[in-house]
């Protein structure tokens, strides 16, 4: 197991709960969806689970280790990447910067950061000539894909990512979608995709649909 949350709940200081009493469990060479409509709490969730902030009550744990004894900070450098929705790249580095950078900040045990960096990037399409341009210079998708290398370059065990097709087409959509898959089966990675968009859920092994303040496992159809 992973990831395992234990009666977990927030809410604001004024309005009702967003969730409470929630009891998951992420595994290894899983992609798990976290569907839900605007305003559900579902990135407040992916924020919890990210490490980037605690919930009002409950326990998460990584790796049967709760974050509180952890520590945050030492989560988000060992243990979690995040893709973000804006990509959250360094716009005057170029791709290849930006992974190298995520890489010193996570102590990659790599002995070739470039070369490993370099061969991700070769893997989901951005080529060694775009790797050294600037991401400003880059496509959306392409910047998304450069989002991805740099969380999978982290060599972290779980991967979290917050609407990753939101700003994409329908064609790209799909190929961000088939390369987290790919991720996750064949390198054994927890992946976590917060979505709104069936079609992505669709995609995933396993579903938590949140409304109504509650998860449910729940099977998309077409």
């Amino acid at each position: 197991m992973i990831l395992k949350t234990e009666k977990l709940g927030y809410w604001y200081q004024t309005g009702n709960p967003l969730f409470q009493d929630v009891n998951l469990n992420f595994e290894a060479g899983k992609i798990y969806a976290i569907l839900g409509t605007s305003g559900s709490g579902k990135t407040t969730f992916l924020s919890l689970i990210a490490g980037l902030d605690s919930p009002k009550e409950g326990t998460i744990y990584y790796q049967n280790q709760a974050l509180s004894k952890l520590g945050l900070q030492n989560y988000r450098r060992q243990g979690v990447s995040i893709v973000f929705q804006a990509y959250n790249l360094l716009p005057y580095l170029s791709a290849l910067d930006n992974v190298l950078t995520a890489m010193e900040i996570a102590h990659s045990q790599q002995a070739d950061y470039k070369s490993y960096a370099l061969a991700n990037l070769e893997k989901v399409g951005i080529t060694e000539d775009l790797a050294y341009k600037k991401v400003s210079q880059l496509s959306g998708g392409q910047q998304q894909r450069v989002a991805i290398v740099r969380a999978l370059c982290c060599e972290h065990n779980l991967i979290v990512a917050d609407e990753p097709t939101g700003n994409l087409d329908e064609k790209t959509s799909q190929e961000i979608v088939k390369l987290f898959q790919e991720i996750a089966h064949q390198q054994n990675k927890c992946i976590i995709l917060v979505t709104h968009e069936r079609e992505v859920a669709k995609a995933c092994d396993v579903v938590y649909e949140l409304k109504h303040q509650a998860f449910q496992l729940t099977e998309v159809s077409a």
